[in-house]
């Protein structure tokens, strides 16, 4: 996932270097007995904390930890590192802190482009993430300034993509998944979404969805919709929440023609639990999903301290959520 996720938002700076010492990631942790539940074994989408793994990766990575997180997805692989660290002392520091990763996003924006004449190196993205011991490589997104002119042909060729790299990823024991935002729910002939398309051309044994629950709701669409529809085939959620000030969905007669800038304007994020949508329910469907790995994410975070966000949302799961 490259940093051009950042037009998705307007970022706030604090002081983040004291962030770092958080006196929350100074309390004692949940138990470490892994449960059955995936929000038991609960992960985070390190983008959320991508601020202050500029600049202490390893130290973010311990106080993740420490709040209670199991494992982590990566992000930002570029130039044969992570965030300054190289797989193998990411992979080391992981495994110091108790940490596993069972997927990362990588960016695969020329891949999934059939116009584009440049291609990412697949290969190394399958070796570091069978160095990691990642289990799925995701596609977080197209590319951003194509996203309005997606039409039925592009998604699927993005398909044709998708199973072409999960016949690479699979001689590895890797599947590939594919991240949702709000515009592939903009309808093609007979109601038909982009989602719709890609889950339709892909194969099931190749690949799977991580359903991004604060865009399907965003986008005007329940996720048990999709569940319904498509059972077995998301495997990974984004548990994220919507400021209830911002929680009108974005109707698709509204948001087509509008920039991802003037869409940003339409979107605030919150800790999960203090927001609009209603995970209690939503997780009564993750047997029929096929749910086996939860992530907080949290594309902006406006408290000052970072740490005390992710536990404010952590704690919420682990009260609410697990089962």
């Amino acid at each position: 996932m490259k940093q051009d996720r950042r037009k998705f938002i307007k970022n706030v700076s604090f002081g983040l270097s004291a962030a770092l010492l958080s006196p929350y990631i100074l309390q004692s942790c949940k138990s470490d007995i892994d449960g059955k539940s995936p929000f038991h074994n609960l992960g985070i989408q390190l983008y959320t904390v991508r601020d202050l793994l500029a600049i202490d990766a390893e130290q973010t990575l311990k106080n993740i930890r420490k709040i209670g997180f199991k494992h982590v997805e990566t992000f930002g692989f570029e130039n044969d590192q992570f965030w300054g660290l190289s797989p193998s002392a990411l992979k080391n520091i992981l495994k110091d802190n108790n940490l596993s990763t069972h997927s990362g996003h990588y960016a695969l924006e020329n891949f999934l482009d059939k116009e584009s004449t440049e291609r990412e190196n697949i290969e190394n993205y399958i070796e570091v993430a069978h160095e990691l011991g990642q289990k799925y490589i995701i596609a977080p997104a197209p590319s951003l300034e194509k996203v309005n002119d997606l039409d039925a042909e592009d998604y699927q060729f993005m398909a044709e993509q998708l199973n072409k790299l999960g016949e690479m990823a699979k001689k590895a024991d890797i599947k590939v998944g594919y991240h949702n935002h709000y515009w592939e729910f903009k309808s093609f002939a007979n109601g038909t979404k982009g989602l719709d398309i890609l889950i339709a051309f892909t194969e099931p044994d190749l690949v799977d969805f991580q359903l991004d629950l604060f865009w399907v709701e965003k986008a005007g669409f329940s996720p048990q919709s999709y569940f319904d529809k498509y059972p077995g085939r998301f495997t990974l959620w984004h548990v994220k929440d919507m400021d209830r000030n911002y929680a009108e969905p974005i109707l698709e007669e509204e948001y087509k023609d509008l920039s991802i800038e003037e869409v940003s304007e339409k979107i605030k994020f919150t800790e999960v639990g203090s927001g609009a949508i209603n995970f209690t329910n939503i997780i009564q469907s993750a047997e029929k999903a096929g749910l086996k790995y939860a992530f907080l994410e949290q594309d902006e975070i406006y408290m000052e301290d970072k740490f005390a966000s992710l536990k404010k949302s952590y704690d919420y799961i682990q009260k609410n959520l697990v089962k």
